[in-house]
């Protein structure tokens, strides 16, 4: 068996990596699209007074992420 070229390694690693790279990027800007639904919903939810903790439970968002998207509202 012949081994492989430096080249040939690093064509295989891109390869290994393409799909899955991909599917990533698809899923981070559907993440994206949804943050900026989400985002007006979570300010008004804080401001009838749902709690950063029920918004996170409700989310999967970050409490820190509730608290600057509320800093960036105001």
């Amino acid at each position: 068996m012949a081994q492989k070229t430096p080249a040939e390694m690093r064509a295989d690693a891109e390869a290994a990596l393409t799909p899955l790279g991909q599917e990533r990027m698809e899923l981070l800007a559907r993440l994206d699209e949804i943050d900026s639904e989400l985002r007006p919903l979570v300010l008004e939810a804080l401001t009838v007074e749902v709690s950063e903790r029920r918004i996170a439970q409700l989310t999967a968002l970050a409490r820190g992420t509730i608290r600057a998207w509320r800093a960036k509202g105001a």
